[in-house]
């Protein structure tokens, strides 16, 4: 016995061997991970720390200055009132239309290529690309509707809420294929039998929706929602490109904020890193606690 067990807790040269290939096998994306995000993120926590003009350099450490100056910017809290009204409400249609597509593209058989086809092609159009097509697309001058708000006298972006639902209107044509796509994943790895013993049972399609779909469908639900929120609070293009933060300063981010401290105005990376700490902080929290949330609903 103690012979077998010391051939096991033996670090023979073929195991050797295979650690080192596995750890080789991973050194490129370890390196890709520390470049592009380890050493920026070190770079951000030592600029949230000091005195860090943009054209100046580092100034030395004058913490914990550029948090207070952060959270005392006046648009701090409307950029984060903004950014949560946005990912809700963004959130909440593009999971509800993703899941009816995947449903609808699930169920048809004869229009199914043709659907799934058509509801994918906008995903394939970056999301600046996207946003320049709906610029002129709402453009009062230049667009398809130019003539129609001249007669009716209404601007897509001319509004605080017209603004916010057209951005949203935007992300909604963007983003439903994908999500659509990775809910029709989740859809076809439930079992056909569970739905059998529901009709067998006599459950209507709503109870089968209720008590089969959406328990089963949990884990794509956590990923769509991880994703779908995460994209949100960090959205940043759309609204530079459509609104400029306008109009009268209503449709600011705080990702399109930590680029006008750093770029535009106080040309503060300092303030900006701050900023982008405490961005980085709430992302987290808010993962864990959706991450958490799904989990003891499936326990459940």
């Amino acid at each position: 016995m103690s012979t077998i067990l010391r051939g096991v807790g033996r670090v023979t040269p073929a195991r050797r061997r295979a650690a080192l290939t596995g750890w080789l096998f991973a050194l490129p994306t370890a390196l890709f991970v520390l470049l592009l995000f380890g050493l920026p993120l070190l770079l951000v926590l030592q600029m949230s720390g000091s005195d860090w003009p943009l054209l100046g350099g580092n100034q030395g450490w004058n913490m914990p200055e550029n948090y207070v100056d952060a959270v005392g910017n006046r648009f701090f809290w409307a950029s984060i009132g903004f950014t949560l009204k946005y990912t809700v409400l963004t959130t909440v249609i593009l999971l509800a239309l993703s899941l009816g597509l995947a449903m609808l593209v699930q169920e048809s058989t004869r229009w199914k290529g043709l659907l799934r086809t058509s509801f994918l092609v906008p995903s394939a159009l970056g999301l600046a690309s996207a946003s320049l097509l709906f610029y002129v697309l709402y453009s009062p001058i230049a667009g398809p509707f130019a003539d129609l708000m001249k007669a009716w006298g209404f601007t897509f972006l001319g509004t605080p809420d017209g603004a916010l639902w057209s951005t949203i209107f935007l992300i909604v044509w963007r983003y439903a294929g994908f999500y659509m796509l990775l809910m029709l994943v989740g859809l076809q790895g439930i079992p056909d039998d569970v739905y059998e013993a529901a009709r067998i049972d006599g459950a209507s399609r709503w109870q089968t929706f209720r008590s089969i779909t959406i328990p089963l469908l949990r884990p794509t639900l956590a990923l769509t929602t991880v994703l779908c929120v995460t994209g949100s609070l960090l959205a940043f293009e759309q609204f530079y490109i459509l609104t400029k933060g306008g109009p009268d300063n209503s449709t600011i981010t705080v990702v399109q904020l930590i680029y006008s401290i750093a770029f535009q105005g106080q040309n503060d990376l300092g303030v900006a890193g701050a900023l982008s700490v405490i961005v980085l902080l709430a992302l987290v929290v808010v993962n864990i606690a959706q991450i958490r949330a799904f989990g003891r609903k499936a326990e459940d």
